[in-house]
């Protein structure tokens, strides 16, 4: 980025995992390429990378992100880049959210032992996966699963699987499908699981830059990389969240999208909340104008909490 005779380099704030990395580069190299400007990547710790206790454990919410948002604020950093179903559904005062590229596919994928897809898994199969939504959703398939709680990055929980050159204790895990396909993996997954059986975290596979609201010229660059139909979905997911009053470690799923109907573009918006034991769930799904993308949002949690969500969504500390 050039200032009158002054070229400047953006700094990128990024958690320090592989996933967090690749992400961050990927949007680093969109920015430069469509403005020209240097991105240099700066690594930041967060809470959530230096515990291995669960996420609810360590407060839900939050854990991967307050760190970096710190920095921003306090001016060591231009702008972030979040996996954005990792955000709190609160806005951070003095920060705004400049960008939403285009998403990855959103749906969950299965890396199993010998190639199996979920229903070939026999029953007392252990499936690993880190999180409340996706142990609730595959209890309440009624396979006969033992779905184990899992931390670790990408390839930590990979090498968990039998079969795949590290501890083999688990004959699968679940995780993001878009964090596979970024990191390269998309050759390990066994089975992209359907959203009917599996319905995606609010946001999954979507990106959020942040930068300060001061900072106009940074604003304007990395809006650039804007996708209004990713956004559009994010944010009917996200106020479905909201409205719920759940964060990133509730068994909440929602998932929009974009389809041509007969006054022009759609929304059309699922979401269900769903026992962690998986014996109960409530399910519900509205559509309606990308425009009013929160209104929808806000209106299929009401109708989930008239069905009795509240009760569901409880995570045992």
């Amino acid at each position: 980025m050039t200032i009158g005779t002054l070229t400047v380099t953006l700094r990128l704030g990024t958690r320090g995992s592989a996933l967090a990395r690749t992400q961050s580069q990927a949007v680093a190299d969109a920015i430069t390429a469509a403005t020209g400007a240097a991105v240099e990547l700066v690594h930041i710790e967060t809470e959530g990378d230096r515990s291995a206790a669960a996420i609810a454990q360590l407060g839900g919410t939050g854990v991967f992100v307050t760190a970096i948002r710190r920095a921003l604020v306090e001016g060591s950093i231009d702008l972030a880049v979040h996996s954005y179903k990792d955000l709190p559904t609160a806005s951070e005062p003095g920060l705004i959210l400049a960008a939403v590229p285009g998403r990855e596919d959103p749906r969950d994928a299965l890396v199993a032992r010998d190639g199996l897809t979920l229903g070939q898994l026999p029953p007392g199969s252990r499936v690993g996966t880190g999180a409340p939504r996706r142990m609730a959703q595959l209890r309440a398939l009624g396979l006969g699963l033992e779905v184990v709680p899992i931390r670790g990055n990408v390839d930590t929980r990979l090498a968990r699987v039998a079969g795949g050159g590290g501890s083999g204790d688990l004959d699968a895990v679940v995780l993001a499908r878009a964090g596979l396909a970024r990191l390269g993996r998309l050759d390990m997954i066994t089975e992209t699981l359907d959203p009917l059986q599996v319905l995606p975290a609010p946001a999954q596979g979507a990106l959020a830059v942040e930068c300060r609201t001061s900072d106009a010229r940074t604003r304007e660059l990395v809006g650039r990389l804007e996708d209004q139909t990713a956004r559009a979905c994010v944010i009917a997911e996200r106020s479905t969240l909201a409205a719920l009053e759940a964060g990133c470690s509730a068994p909440v799923a929602a998932y929009a999208e974009l389809a041509e109907g007969e006054d022009g573009p759609e929304l059309f918006l699922r979401a269900s909340v769903t026992a962690l034991d998986g014996s109960d769930a409530v399910r519900g799904s509205l559509s309606g104008r990308p425009s009013a993308a929160a209104e929808l949002g806000r209106s299929l949690a009401a109708e989930l909490l008239d069905r009795g969500a509240a009760a569901l969504m409880a995570v045992p500390q």
